[in-house]
């Protein structure tokens, strides 16, 4: 296993021949992620306000001008809060499946919403993305996986248990975006009410980073490339706790281990 980021900004698009992924934020105080092909590029998920994903975007040689569309996961605040802005601002089309559309009341009016169902593969331009169900406290919340250049992105963040259909998913991505929220006693002794605490190691909750090492003990492979640790606690985990914990199931894979950052966006991390 080695750990640290690669690649770095690459001008308003990624080059042509690679799906390449950038953590624009990741926490519970905002989540976006841009993936793109160098040709077709989508924002998943929008939580922080529009002009930090703009801010965070250009400071990686991006912009939301080139976007083609934004794809929502659920509705929580941390992942939708500027999808209406965005998408009023750019023009872009918004893929959401219907009960999070009913949920998500404060994205007001959008130019196009476009309805998913889990399971069930679309398309956009060049990028052939498949939405998953995931076991989380909201309405209907998936996970993804995103197919381009023959080269595979799977992202699954607020999950509250990793189920059979979960690793499937997973299963053959060369890049994977996974859930690392908490280490197990710094969450059961710190300063969390007792059913905040609950609700987290519930099955609608969050994957502590134990599990997230079993599930990527599961699903590593000889073709994965990079792992990247998302939705880290600020109160209950550490990025050190997170990577060692996590890192054991890469033991014998030599595969590169980052950790998402709650306050400034990622490289750009690309496919080979």
């Amino acid at each position: 296993m080695k750990s640290g980021e690669s690649g770095g900004a690459a001008g308003s698009r990624t080059p042509g021949g690679h799906l390449a992924v950038c953590m624009l934020a990741s926490g519970s105080r905002g989540n976006a992620i841009y993936v793109s092909d160098g040709t077709t590029a989508v924002l998943f998920d929008a939580g922080l306000s529009g002009i930090e994903i703009q801010r965070r975007m250009a400071s990686r040689g991006l912009s939301p001008d080139n976007l083609d569309a934004i794809v929502v996961s659920h509705e929580h605040n941390d992942h939708v809060n500027a999808v209406g802005v965005l998408a009023r601002r750019f023009g872009l089309p918004v893929y959401i499946n219907a009960g999070t559309l009913r949920a998500a009341e404060r994205l007001g009016v959008l130019p196009q919403a476009v309805d998913f169902a889990c399971g069930t593969a679309f398309r956009i331009n060049t990028l052939d993305i498949r939405p998953f169900s995931t076991s989380h406290d909201a309405a209907d919340p998936v996970g993804f996986t995103v197919e381009g250049d023959g080269r595979k992105v799977a992202i699954a963040t607020d999950l509250g248990i990793v189920t059979a259909m979960v690793r499937e998913h997973l299963r053959g991505a060369h890049i994977l975006v996974l859930e690392a929220n908490h280490d197990p006693d710094m969450l059961i002794n710190g300063p969390y009410s007792w059913p905040l605490k609950q609700r987290i190691r519930s099955r609608l909750g969050h994957l502590s980073n134990q599990d997230t090492r079993e599930l990527l003990k599961s699903v590593a492979h000889p073709a994965l490339q990079h792992v990247i640790l998302a939705h880290l606690s600020e109160t209950n985990n550490t990025p050190h706790r997170a990577r060692s914990e996590v890192g054991l199931a890469l033991d014998d894979v030599r595969v590169r281990l980052t950790v998402s950052s709650q306050d400034r966006s990622s490289k750009l991390i690309f496919t080979r």
